[in-house]
Parts: C-alpha cells; structure tokens; sequence
C-alpha cells in the first residue's frame, strides 16, 4: 500500500499536467470546425451507395470508377484477370484429358490401343515415355480419369473464386460509399487522470487512468 501511494505520489505531476491539457472528444459544431472537415470531405459530392453497387453489378469496376477510387481498379481487374486464365487453363486442361481418357476408353474396348503419337492420349504422355513405362494402358486410363477429374474440380474452384471477386468488388463500392463522409480528421486525444481502486477486500488505492480517444 505505501509503495502505491509513492508511486502516485511521484506521477502527481504528470498527472495533473495530462488532465489539464488533455480532453475527452466532444463534437464541435462551430463554424470554422465545420468549414475544416469540409476541408477533408465535401459532402455534396457523396456518392449513392446503391448506385455504386448497381453499376458495378453491370459492369465490374463500375462502383469503384463512380467512387472515384480509381486506384482500386488495377486490384479489381487484376483479381478478374487472374481468376478468367485459371478457369481458361484449367478447363483447356480437363478437356485434354478428358478426350484422352475416352479415345484410350474407346480404344481399350475396341483392342485397337495402338503407340500412335497423334493419338490424343499418346500426346499427353510425359515426353520419352510410352504406355508401356506408365505401366500399361489400363493404368494410364486410371491416370488420365484422376487428372480429368481434379482439373474438373480446379476449374469449379476458379469459378467460385470469381464469384467471390465479384461479391467482394460490390461489397467494396458500397461500403467505400458509405464511408464517404466518415470523418479522417488526425483527431487523437490522450486522456491521463487519477483514480481509486477498490481490490475484492475492499482496500482503496489511488492509480493511474490512461484512455486514447480517436
């Protein structure tokens, strides 16, 4: 208890100068403060948040253009790009190995397997390798249906991405026309007073309170 009080004792002085120059937020309502967060936000020109969404739901990028937040768009349209060549490769890729798979079906069935390179399933062998060294026909059909089904799946992956894109681009424009007129203002207070502690055995002693209001 006495180590407490000496303590508060040596930040008496601080404290008191903190309390004295530091004030809990209140909103100012004069003009001059209103014409300074004009300064930083000119309300006439706050955009429709529903209108952001509206034409960037026509056209992706279209919200963020009307939000005047012109240096999202190299991140929207990037994000598209990227999302429309993984669903081209991947798709280029499940069709390659899905007609592998049935000419070397067909094939198999008919017992007319043959090592012809224009074969479509002799093209997509690793190059120097034959039928043979992956173990036979029946095993290499094995191989293609495997990767036949999981570029089915990585395509089905990269479109859902690109929906989730396109969900978060309109989230974007909307809340970033919501927050037009949030006020930015480098308004940070740091509030440093006294005060009395009560433990659970109900013995007072004096502390040191410190808030940050922004």
């Amino acid at each position: 208890m006495k180590l407490r009080f000496i303590i508060w004792l040596l930040f008496l002085p601080l404290m008191v100068y903190a309390h004295q120059d530091s004030i809990y937020y209140q909103p100012d309502t004069t003009a001059a403060a209103e014409e300074d967060y004009r300064y930083y936000v000119d309300l006439t020109k706050k955009p429709d948040a529903i209108k952001a969404v509206w034409l960037g739901a026509i056209v992706p990028g279209a919200g963020q253009i009307y939000n005047k937040s012109y240096w999202k768009l190299p991140i929207v349209y990037g994000a598209f790009m990227g999302c429309g060549y993984a669903i081209s490769m991947m798709q280029n890729r499940y069709s390659g190995y899905k007609t592998a798979y049935l000419d070397l079906y067909n094939d198999s069935q008919a017992g007319t397997v043959t090592e012809d390179p224009s074969k479509s399933y002799i093209a997509v062998l690793p190059d120097g390798y034959t039928l043979a060294n992956v173990g036979g026909s029946g095993t290499w059909m094995n191989t293609l249906k495997n990767r036949q089904n999981t570029y089915h799946r990585y395509r089905d992956y990269s479109i859902l991405a690109t929906v989730v894109v396109y969900a978060l681009s309109l989230i974007d424009a909307y809340v970033d026309a919501q927050l037009f007129d949030y006020d930015i203002s480098p308004d940070l207070t740091l509030n440093v007073e006294p005060q009395i502690y009560y433990d659970l055995q109900r013995q007072r002693s004096a502390e040191i309170k410190v808030a940050i209001q922004f």
